[in-house]
């Protein structure tokens, strides 16, 4: 992600520049990735990458690694708590995660998932919420589910200052009522859903995450929006990508969704550097002499 719009910074005793070039990035990006960043992204083309981050440890080496942000999502709810979905999680299991991924980033913007039940009541209960991730956990910018059903949400918090993303298709917290994990905006209903993804921009989001949506629908939609598109499963045709880490990272046990490129098998190496720990440890290989003080 690059601003070419950001005026010629002064100088200052560092030297810093307003851009910094990463090993792996095509373009160079801001040293500071800001909402504004975004929509300067979408009017340049430069795409938006996204990881969800749960931690200090991950969040350091994908903020390090060039990522443009990191959502703390409620997918922490099958990823760290063990849930079997992301309805059980709550605000405050989720604060104190926020706020050890903020500590450790200095470039990505970091965005807090809000939780099924903390928003569903109202403007005044999303705001609350919002507010309690902006000062508990130095959050970035706050998202959550939904289109037309949380436009009064969105606009409530956008008026307050804080920024929010939104996320349209197939909303995680809405799975039952969807019947299930289900493509959304096929045929008839994807004029539907470029509906449900104008109410989150006109209620003033910076930019709208597409799940699990048709890649033909998605490129509607990112045609149709000026604020940027953010696909999870809606091909390649939106403003950015965002996956959870331990999906792309070979982490997950068991099924892995159809649209996840798995980059790393990072759970067999932690498998066989476990292994091999125990068989040290059972055959006196360690601790060996330099691994012990005198």
């Amino acid at each position: 992600m690059q601003d070419s719009t950001a005026p010629e910074p002064a100088p200052n005793v560092s030297g810093a520049d307003d851009t910094v070039q990463h090993p792996y990035r095509a373009t160079a990006g801001p040293r500071r990735v800001r909402t504004r960043h975004f929509q300067n992204a979408k009017s340049q083309g430069i795409p938006i990458t996204g990881l969800t981050s749960y931690d200090m440890l991950t969040a350091e080496i994908f903020d390090e690694a060039g990522i443009d942000f990191l959502l703390v999502g409620d997918s922490a709810g099958n990823n760290v708590f063990g849930y079997e979905t992301t309805l059980p999680v709550t605000v405050d299991e989720l604060i104190p995660l926020t706020r050890a991924v903020a500590r450790a980033v200095t470039r990505a913007l970091v965005v807090a998932d809000m939780p099924f039940g903390s928003y569903e009541s109202g403007p005044d209960q999303a705001l609350a919420t919002a507010v309690r991730f902006m000062k508990e956990a130095q959050a970035h910018a706050v998202k959550l589910e939904g289109g037309q059903r949380s436009h009064k949400q969105i606009r409530r918090i956008v008026a307050a200052g804080i920024p929010v993303m939104g996320h349209v298709g197939f909303t995680p917290q809405s799975e039952h009522g969807l019947g299930g994990h289900i493509i959304q905006g096929r045929g008839e209903a994807a004029e539907e859903l470029i509906a449900e993804a104008l109410a989150v921009q006109d209620a003033g989001a910076f930019a709208v995450v597409l799940e699990m949506v048709p890649a033909t629908v998605a490129a509607r939609v990112t045609e149709r929006l000026s604020i940027p598109t953010i696909g999870v499963g809606a091909g390649p045709s939106v403003d950015g990508q965002l996956l959870v880490w331990t999906d792309f990272a070979g982490m997950t046990s068991g099924r892995v969704p159809k649209f996840v490129r798995q980059y790393a098998d990072v759970r067999a190496v932690l498998t066989d550097a476990v292994h091999r720990f125990t068989a040290d440890v059972g055959s006196g290989a360690y601790p060996a002499p330099e691994h012990s003080y005198e």
